[in-house]
């Protein structure tokens, strides 16, 4: 709120000299709170950030909510409430027993979790393997998902471009190295690998800050489950037959040097949704974290509630907003 200065003061200052103005009080720092949600047999860890429509963020392979890059949740939460959550068996998630990982067991429980966290409708940010569970969310749960965005991620089955196999089990591996993380994340430049560097240490001052939760178990049994999941989804065209019905607007973006995720994937995930708008922008996996500007620009103007319905994807992406 509004500080004053003390009106005894006012009054005693000279008639001609205004009293200065007392210093406006800081705003509190952010701190994550985690809490849970019971899902079916799946006690979801969870966390919001941020005011304004809410957009839920699904993140990749082995990851935690905690490893979204601190200065991209800075600039969406300026817009949005951000609802980022943990998969069960990672973070502070508990596993589900008995059930083989899907990505449609998983987007199952990213519905289950809105709904037990009251949100009726989200948009909705899927990032390489959160953008498989993305894709189902909108395919089994249309009724919650209002926008969709799509980040380096693919449709499965035949239309699928796969990166190096080097690149993509570097991607999969239970416990990869820093080194051989930011190669895959960032540009293999002396710019991208000090980038990369920039981003661990966000990550450790947000952690030691509080700004985003001391999140980072991943169990290795939970990464190999996810990584099996994808054989099928790699085998089935299901989902890709199934993106054609999607009728909600969809923002598909891609980096163009991605190693694991080759940006074809996005210009064929455009292709297949009737009202998609594709995005590449420079940069590789991580390029939502390296342009960042850029990506919350953007995002923030097609999750726009003002924003007009999407047309169909043009064949000449942009490579800006």
């Amino acid at each position: 709120g509004a500080a004053f200065a003390p009106a005894a003061a006012v009054a005693a200052a000279p008639a001609a000299v205004p009293a200065p103005a007392a210093p406006a009080a800081a705003a509190p720092a952010f701190h994550a709170e985690v809490r849970h949600a019971q899902v079916g047999r799946t006690r979801i860890a969870w966390y919001e950030r941020g005011s304004g429509p809410p957009l839920l963020m699904a993140i990749g392979t082995g990851s935690t909510m905690a490893e979204w890059d601190p200065a991209l949740l800075a600039l969406l939460a300026r817009d949005h409430r951000l609802i980022l959550f943990d998969y069960p068996g990672l973070g502070r998630s508990s596993a589900t027993a008995g059930r083989r990982v899907s990505f449609a067991l998983l987007a199952d429980r990213a519905a289950g979790l809105l709904r037990a966290i009251g949100i009726d409708r989200a948009d909705v940010l899927g990032w390489s393997m959160g953008g498989f569970l993305a894709q189902q969310l909108a395919i089994r749960h249309p009724g919650a998902v209002r926008r969709l965005v799509l980040a380096g991620t693919n449709p499965g089955g035949s239309q699928t471009v796969l990166g190096s196999p080097e690149d993509q089990r570097i991607d999969s591996d239970p416990t990869p190295s820093d080194a051989a993380a930011l190669r895959v994340l960032y540009p293999r430049t002396a710019a991208g690998r000090r980038e990369g560097r920039a981003f661990l240490q966000r990550l450790d001052r947000a952690s030691d800050a509080g700004t985003i939760p001391d999140d980072f178990d991943v169990p290795a049994r939970t990464i190999r489950a996810q990584v099996e999941a994808e054989d099928p989804w790699l085998r089935s065209d299901a989902n890709a037959r199934a993106l054609r019905r999607l009728a909600l607007p969809v923002l598909v973006t891609g980096g163009r040097s991605d190693p694991v995720v080759p940006p074809a994937n996005a210009r064929r995930l455009a292709r297949l949704i009737p009202r998609a708008r594709l995005m590449l922008l420079p940069g590789a996996h991580a390029y939502l974290f390296s342009d960042r500007v850029r990506f919350s620009e953007r995002l923030r103007r097609f999750l726009s509630p003002s924003s007009a319905p999407s047309s169909p994807a043009s064949s000449r992406p942009s490579a800006s907003p």
